[in-house]
């Protein structure tokens, strides 16, 4: 099943994320195939506040095991982080 990952980073926390970022590319990479799409959600001023994820995975707590691992939340980045269960309808 696929799985949205939806990341919001705390606030005034940029230089965690670029500080982190090399580990956490590896850590996306780690995931292959599973890995459908990446990349950071932006502000209206286009600097980068959050990540989301899109993950073919067998369940939830794969998913939530996934968050929990990424260096970016090991390192305190995020605020909060939501999980859901995502379908792909366009390519």
């Amino acid at each position: 099943m696929l799985y949205s990952v939806h990341c919001f980073d705390k606030p005034d926390h940029l230089q965690v994320r670029m500080d982190n970022r090399p580990a956490h590319v590896e850590y996306l990479k780690s995931f292959g195939e599973k890995l459908h799409a990446a990349g950071p959600t932006l502000d209206s001023g286009g600097n980068m506040n959050g990540s989301l994820v899109i993950l073919d995975l067998e369940t939830i707590e794969e998913a939530q095991s996934f968050a929990a691992g990424d260096p970016y939340a090991k390192a305190g980045l995020f605020e909060s982080v939501t999980i859901q269960p995502w379908k792909k309808v366009l390519p």
